[in-house]
């Protein structure tokens, strides 16, 4: 389908542009597993009796390869003004873009869509400013992309025909921090004596750490990648278009990337850095292609994705090394001090995978009917998320300092938030007793009427694990006197 065919304020002069942005959005939309590709073929074989169905389906394919083929020669039409040099210069790339793209319409009835190199790519009219968000970390091959700026109206067609091509697929788009997320690094500088064996290759460890723990050498570091992140995005990959986003340099975001995806077979070049982010210390989904309805965020920090919490799952952080230890304040020895690791069945990321599993089959239910282009996502994670302490009737005592309104603070809001209710006075129908001392007159009552007294840290612990953590696992002590 082309990008401009159902748009009628785009003219056929921008056309070409968009045919090749078009084909940018293909080519990331259509990477293929290598366990895809044998569902595929398992699909086909299944498909051999409906002849009907298949010669239908020929002629829309053989359609389908006309239009990608005619697309293509426009990308390459394209991709030839940036052989040219001279094109830098205003008037020249001015006439450039006009003879490309036919440019028919006047400069009053343009809606100027995007801006390459400070000119309207429709009528090649002199764009100050540098408006529009820059999505240069989508073409693999050329610097020259850098310098496209979208309007609002190109990124939401775009965007559109992006959550087509993933619904046809069944799948939706998942952004992916790293730092703390999949993987933890360390400056070579920062180890502690206790880890210097992390160094040594012959060391015993090594053994199990084999293919997860990286020394970068030009970039004086180790990275420890999380446990179970490969079998995380492999599983995840069949669900989910997937985007890197960091707020590291891009560097370092390329460097992890080939890490965790040596193949490019999960990200492509979908790797959002530092230098993308359209607001300081904030992350956006305005630099991601995905419709917002349509997407999934993996984080541990949520304080960098102020405006789009509904679409955040919130990560417990990964803490390997010492210095992340110290970075957040814990003053305790580290996994790779104790020479230890999370674990991989139970830990985070096969946690989390649930979830993700979860999300999609409710958002892709065959009982909804087979066009979910209306749903939205978080929608659906607010739904998962309150069944994990439903039927739970919780009160607090002792937790919110007395100057905090109780039901302002986060982990009332928690509760909530995972389907749970709150009071402020121990009755008949209250199950837990949440609270930091045992001998407060709340927590002697749920002793005595047999209900769960546990720690605060036992709903943290839930919302991370998106299911209700054993209660024995957070005992609660009396406070000496």
């Amino acid at each position: 389908m082309s990008l401009v065919t159902d748009s009628p304020v785009h003219s056929s002069s921008s056309d070409g542009f968009a045919a090749y942005l078009d084909a940018e959005l293909d080519s990331e939309s259509s990477d293929v597993s290598p366990e895809q590709g044998a569902e595929d073929d398992d699909q086909e074989a299944e498909d051999d009796g409906q002849e009907a169905e298949n010669d239908e389906q020929e002629s829309e394919n053989d359609s389908d390869s006309e239009h990608k083929r005619v697309k293509r020669l426009k990308v390459e039409q394209f991709e030839s003004i940036e052989e040219h040099p001279g094109s830098n210069s205003g008037g020249s790339l001015k006439q450039t873009l006009a003879s490309y793209f036919e440019v028919t319409i006047t400069k009053d009835s343009c809606t100027h869509p995007g801006v390459f190199r400070d000119l309207c790519i429709r009528c090649g009219e002199k764009m100050e400013g540098g408006s529009g968000v820059a999505f240069g970390y989508i073409h693999k091959k050329s610097q020259y992309f850098e310098d496209l700026r979208l309007g609002s109206d190109e990124i939401a067609r775009l965007r559109d025909t992006d959550l087509k091509n993933l619904l046809r697929r069944k799948k939706l788009s998942l952004v992916l921090d790293l730092d703390h997320t999949l993987l933890n690094s360390t400056r070579l500088l920062d180890l502690t004596p206790e880890e210097l064996y992390l160094k040594n290759q012959t060391d015993p460890l090594q053994g199990g750490l084999k293919g997860n723990l990286f020394m970068l050498n030009t970039m004086h570091m180790l990275t420890k990648l999380r446990p179970y992140v490969h079998t995380f995005l492999n599983e995840a990959s069949k669900m989910f278009e997937m985007y890197i986003y960091t707020m590291g340099e891009r560097s370092y975001a390329l460097e992890m990337a080939k890490l965790l995806d040596p193949e490019s077979v999960y990200f492509s070049s979908r790797v959002i850095s530092q230098a993308d982010c359209t607001q300081r210390h904030q992350k956006g989904l305005d630099v991601v292609l995905g419709k917002e309805s349509a997407v999934l965020i993996l984080d541990d920090t949520e304080s960098v994705w102020q405006k789009h919490k509904d679409n955040l799952i919130l990560m417990e952080r990964y803490h390997f090394f010492a210095s992340s230890y110290r970075q957040f304040g814990f003053n305790c020895k580290s996994l790779s001090e104790l020479k230890s690791d999370e674990s991989e069945p139970d830990g985070a990321l096969a946690t989390v995978l649930k979830v993700l599993q979860r999300v999609h089959s409710m958002y892709f239910d065959p009982e909804l009917g087979d066009d979910s282009s209306g749903r939205d996502v978080r929608q659906v994670v607010k739904s998962v998320r309150k069944e994990v302490l439903k039927g739970c009737k919780i009160v607090f005592s002792r937790v919110f300092p007395t100057r905090i309104q109780a039901e302002n603070h986060h982990l009332w809001r928690m509760v909530e938030q995972l389907g749970g209710t709150c009071a402020t006075e121990v009755d008949a129908s209250v199950t837990h007793v949440v609270s930091t001392d045992a001998g407060t007159e709340k927590s002697r009552r749920a002793l005595q009427d047999k209900k769960f007294l546990v720690h605060p840290g036992w709903i943290e612990a839930t919302n991370y694990f998106w299911l209700k953590q054993p209660e024995e696992n957070f005992p609660v002590n009396q406070k000496k006197q």
